[in-house]
């Protein structure tokens, strides 16, 4: 057991494919904690879906155990199958201005970085380090915020040919606002393309940071790990809170074991836990028994105890991931603490589908299938819920649209489901004449126009870093989504930071999608949630033969309406098999239609048995079929076949 003053608990964050996985990687193998025989690429990515991406989806701590080395010439780690790089590892100069070419380090690899801050390191000496790998995305910033909390620092990476990227400077301000020291380090100086004075100049400009605080390094090739790791001695203050008098333990994630139960990934902030404590929930007094604690190496290994600082896992006797909160505060049942640790709120769904099985037999088997997903997932919500037109299935709730990506992408590859979605939808607020507010999320749950005062809908800030060449295509992009720009920031002499409100609702789908196209690839964006603002919704109804068709409901703002309406209605006559009489698609809000389209009767040759004779027969047998037709249309249904709501939502935008 280390002892405090020997403990660091930090983390690393960045922007989207910013390097973060590969810095760690080459951690690892500094430090030895995982041999060069077992260590492979995006080593803490545990999910093929992961790995594929390029992303984060689950923390992933490990614990290493680092040895201050003697000399400054520690050896250079080699990428697992990569050639070693040539040179002693000796550290870049931080006052160089450009990556590749710097001037050695001083001797000591452990100079007093900043004044005042962490403990001195001396040669020989072990520490305990504790990363928590986070997620970079927005949709799972609650969970990068409590990794956040866990942490007294956090390695701020920046990619040298990219810059400061939106998630960037989000991360950034979390990690400020929750007092964590940050080491800003520029990632990926080796690449031709590496701008490591620009870098140094948007660190300053943008996030107030010291330039010569900067550390530069690359992961892919091991350049400056060094001092990176005598930054995080040096730099990173020993584990807080420890001398509160009752044990408190953070949850910052958790995951279900099918032999084990409910395994709850902790920091310790004061006190110790071990097998056979009985503990329980601050949030909800919700009591569990200790049946296991150990630490991650990066595998699983199993502890006496767990003391104050440490970061490691505690494995109790629950049956499901929903009895724990992610952010919630572990104590004894006895001698509990009272204050919680702070930052503790509930998971919200912000994004909400209808998930059905193509087959209609396999709704027992997707039944089962988000059962166990939501074994290891909390952020996931289902309720079941029934459809005239594509059968029984569930409504699910999703941190955002790559969390519901990634739900339904592991539906079908790890339980062989073939499955589709509805259109995904927010949550709105409904207001009535006397004040009360309900919430809903399903379109067919809106309540019908008069009955209401207003609808509210929900609104992001987003802020969206682009080339000042797309600024003007950018801003109508925005005006099209029904959005404002409140603020524009220059940050250099290419790129613009723009500030802008938008409905939660517009971004869902393709907005991501058309900033990348219009900035070829070179923009970016991240958002918070800010408050409902009052705007003019309606419901669109997609009605077939006068019947309205339940999956293609949506709720839209009125001036879209008619231009979603006639768009749904032109695919669905294409598609939709025509029937022995006329079928009239519309669109239609309430009672008014306002968009419209009709499929040709099939007709029948009724006249192909007349060989001839005297043409009354002919326009006996027309007449006959016309008032057959009239009957028909009455009478007849319209059966719409599966393939076409697969087609209709596979297609949507």
């Amino acid at each position: 057991m280390a002892p405090l003053d020997k403990i660091r608990n930090f983390c690393i964050i960045a922007h989207v494919d910013h390097g973060k996985t590969t810095l760690s990687d080459r951690l690892l193998q500094t430090t030895r904690t995982v041999s060069d025989r077992v260590l492979q690429a995006q080593h803490l990515d545990s999910m093929d879906l992961e790995r594929e991406r390029g992303i984060t989806i689950k923390n992933h701590p490990v614990n290493m155990r680092y040895v201050v080395p003697r000399t400054s010439t520690h050896p250079r780690p080699s990428p697992p199958g990569g050639e070693d790089n040539k040179g002693t590892g000796v550290p870049l100069n931080p006052a160089e201005g450009s990556g590749g070419m710097g001037a050695p380090a001083p001797e000591n690899n452990f100079p007093a970085l900043r004044a005042g801050a962490g403990v001195g390191a001396s040669e020989g000496e072990e520490y305990l380090l504790n990363l928590i790998d986070t997620p970079g995305h927005v949709d799972f910033s609650y969970e990068v915020s409590r990794s956040l909390a866990a942490c007294e620092g956090a390695l701020l990476l920046v990619d040298a040919a990219q810059g400061i990227e939106a998630q960037t400077v989000a991360n950034a301000h979390l990690a400020m606002k929750q007092g964590l020291t940050i080491i800003p380090v520029i990632n990926k100086i080796d690449l031709p393309s590496a701008n490591v004075a620009l870098c140094r100049r948007q660190l300053e400009e943008i996030l107030a940071i010291p330039a010569e605080e900067a550390i530069e390094a690359s992961g892919k090739s091991g350049i400056g790990i060094d001092r990176i790791l005598a930054a995080i001695i040096e730099r990173v203050p020993t584990p807080k809170l420890a001398d509160y008098p009752k044990m408190r333990a953070l949850i910052f994630d958790s995951q279900f074991d099918s032999y084990q139960g409910v395994v709850c990934y902790v920091r310790v902030f004061s006190g110790s836990l071990k097998r056979g404590d009985q503990i329980k929930t601050l949030s909800d007094d919700h009591p569990a028994e200790v049946l296991e604690v150990g630490s991650f190496h990066p595998e699983k290994r199993k502890e006496e105890t767990l003391l104050a600082g440490m970061v490691g896992y505690v494995v109790t006797n629950l049956k499901t991931v929903a009895d724990i909160k992610i952010g919630d505060t572990l104590t004894h049942q006895k001698n509990a603490a009272t204050d919680m640790l702070p930052g503790f709120q509930p998971l919200r769904s912000m994004v909400f589908a209808g998930i059905y099985p193509i087959d209609c037999d396999d709704y027992e088997k997707l039944k089962a299938a988000i059962g166990k997903l939501r074994l290891n997932d909390a952020a996931l919500n289902y309720t079941a819920e029934s459809s005239a037109a594509l059968g029984f299935g569930y409504r699910c709730g999703f941190l955002g649209l790559l969390h519901m990506e990634v739900v339904i992408e592991r539906l079908r590859r790890e339980y062989d489901l073939d499955i589709l979605s509805t259109y995904p939808s927010v949550v709105y607020k409904v207001r009535y004449h006397d004040g009360r507010l309900e919430s809903f999320e399903n379109p067919l749950r809106m309540p019908q126009e008069g009955t209401y005062e207003a609808i509210l809908e929900p609104m992001i800030r987003a802020t969206i870093l682009i080339p000042n060449t797309v600024i003007g295509d950018v801003l109508a992009l925005i005006m099209q989504k029904r959005g404002t720009c409140t603020n524009t920031e220059t940050l250099d002499e290419k790129r613009v930071m723009l500030t802008a409100e938008l409905p939660l609702n517009e971004i869902l789908v393709d907005f991501n999608d058309k900033l990348k196209s219009i900035t070829s690839g070179y923009g970016s964006m991240d958002y918070e949630m800010t408050e409902y603002r009052e705007s003019d919704l309606v419901k669109l109804d997609i009605l077939v033969n006068g019947e309205p068709v339940e999956p293609f409901a949506t709720v839209v703002h009125r001036s879209k309406a008619e231009g979603k309406g006639r768009a749904i209605c032109e695919k669905l006559k294409e598609i939709l098999p025509p029937q022995l009489f006329k079928i009239a698609i519309q669109g239609a809000i309430g009672a008014k239609v306002i968009a419209r389209e009709t499929i040709s009767a099939l007709r029948k040759d009724v006249l192909a048995k007349c060989y001839g004779g005297d043409i009354s027969r002919k326009k006996k047998l027309l007449k006959k079929q016309i008032e057959g037709k009239k009957k028909m249309k009455q009478i007849g249904k319209v059966s719409i076949p599966q393939e076409v709501f697969v087609s209709i939502l596979k297609t949507s935008d």
